[in-house]
């Protein structure tokens, strides 16, 4: 079809042509470069065409706007990206050590989407990814939900690079810092994967789980190592096999009384520079045996007026008793409660339970003073607060992948979000802004901060590229 003269005389590149699709769009009237000349045999050279550069439309030459492979946003989610990738850089460089780089960027990609849009599914993931500046710090991240799937796996059958990544930071943990192990059930409705097994808990949920355990740093507030178990295996019965796995070798293991010493004695022994420090039940018979009720003092320097004392017992461990009054008051309080709902009180039973009332004693084999001792179990909360956040604000209660691998691979990436919470919390708290919001808005106040995908870095706050920030924002960025 013949393209109208008014089309042909509108001014346009030069060696171009228009031709005329005949369709009705804004595109009719497309724009040819001339590519150079064909020669036919026997006669003249014919010109040949090229790409097309752009359209006459409505009467004015419009431009063909460039097409790359990926396009950014202009603008992107700023804030709670860049808070998670100052604390970031370390494990990032862990991760690179032991994983190819493409892998090492999306554990870090899709962890720190796990931590800054909780709740975002595998299908999801690429589309939060894309929306923040996560996708600028870790350029590049293959986080479709084939990808995540095929991410997960890999890692969960890599368990010699996992092991790895876990031995870089295990070797890390200073020899005086005290390490918690704790274990959590995770609820898990896989059909197919051999990790998701009846726990004791199972009886009274009525779905199968899974058992992640962790190692606590209780000096730097983060978690060492981590291992995905059965629902079904005991916590004792894991016990030696995490740490022989992840050849821990120094520290002393504050755990709870699901971990008993007897559970690792084989693995203390090839590890002199670890030790344990673990509670005893308030009716072991060891409490009576070495008076542990005589207290020797009051500890210095900590809160609360807190009663010790501590005996050297039957081969050379040791025992160390502690009583607080204010835990005592509350634990009477409710056994009184508790013997008039039931009416059931009598001064037998008053008198055996008011020995016990806010009384803790530990089993260990270091020669520790009482208050160091006792800052052992004192900061032990802090594991708990891991595994609340764990559970809660990254909403990591469940697993949502299939087959035994994919399970170990997403628990790795959970514990890489798990580590950069621990990290952020402790940014937080330092910088006091726990202490006029909770984590969830401070979160969700970063997120709304909007910044030019181009704008240089680092940023400031009055360097007109920034998009919904308010004063609060900046103040809490800064």
């Amino acid at each position: 079809m013949p393209v109208p003269e008014s089309v042909r005389k509108v001014q346009r590149p030069v060696n171009t042509i228009v031709e005329d699709s005949g369709r009705d769009s804004p595109y009719r009237y497309s724009v040819r470069e001339r590519a150079g000349e064909k020669y036919v045999q026997g006669g003249n050279p014919r010109p040949s065409n090229g790409r097309v550069i752009g359209h006459i439309i409505d009467g004015v030459y419009v431009p063909k706007n460039a097409k790359p492979g990926r396009v950014l946003p202009e603008m992107l989610s700023y804030g709670a990206a860049a808070f998670a990738h100052s604390v970031s850089q370390d494990i990032y460089a862990d991760l690179l050590a032991v994983f190819e780089p493409g892998t090492a960027c999306a554990v870090m990609a899709a962890a720190a989407v796990r931590v800054i849009r909780p709740k975002t599914s595998s299908s999801r993931m690429a589309s939060a990814y894309g929306r923040t500046f996560a996708s600028k710090f870790w350029p590049g991240a293959s986080l479709s939900s084939n990808s995540i799937g095929k991410l997960f796996k890999f890692i969960g059958e890599s368990s010699s690079l996992r092991r790895a990544f876990f031995a870089k930071r295990v070797s890390a943990v200073e020899k005086d810092h005290h390490i918690a192990v704790d274990g959590m059930l995770k609820q898990d409705g896989s059909t197919v994967n051999d990790l998701s097994a009846f726990s004791r808990k199972s009886r009274v949920t009525g779905r199968k789980e899974i058992s992640v355990l962790y190692a606590y740093d209780l000096e730097k507030l983060e978690p060492v190592c981590a291992e995905v178990f059965p629902g079904n295996v005991p916590d004792s019965g894991a016990y030696a096999g995490f740490i022989r796995d992840n050849d821990i070798k120094s520290g002393i293991i504050v755990s709870d009384k699901g971990f008993p010493p007897s559970c690792i004695e084989e693995e203390l022994k090839k590890r002199p520079g670890l030790h344990f420090f673990t509670p005893l039940r308030r009716t072991d018979a060891r409490i009576a045996d070495n008076a542990m009720l005589s207290f020797e003092g009051v500890l210095p320097g900590v809160d609360g007026q807190i009663m010790y004392s501590k005996r050297q017992i039957k081969g050379g461990r040791f025992l160390y008793a502690f009583r607080d009054p204010k835990i005592a008051a509350e634990e009477e309080y409710k056994f009184l409660l508790n013997r008039r709902k039931n009416d059931d009180f009598s001064q037998k039973k008053y008198e055996k339970a008011s020995k016990r009332f806010g009384l803790i004693v530990y089993e260990s084999d270091a020669d520790l003073e009482p208050c160091v001792a006792y800052a052992c179990y004192d900061d032990r909360w802090q594991i708990e607060m891991v595994f609340d956040s764990y559970k809660n604000d990254l909403c990591l209660d469940r697993t949502g992948v299939q087959g035994d691998f994919s399970v170990m691979g997403s628990e790795f990436v959970n514990f890489v979000s798990t580590l950069m919470t621990c990290r952020m919390l402790r940014k937080a708290t330092r910088a006091g802004l726990l202490d006029k919001c909770t984590w969830g808005d401070l979160i969700d106040d970063l997120s709304q901060a909007w910044r030019d995908t181009d704008a240089p870095l680092p940023p400031a706050s009055s360097d007109g590229h920034w998009m919904h920030v308010t004063g609060r924002e900046f103040t809490e960025m800064e």
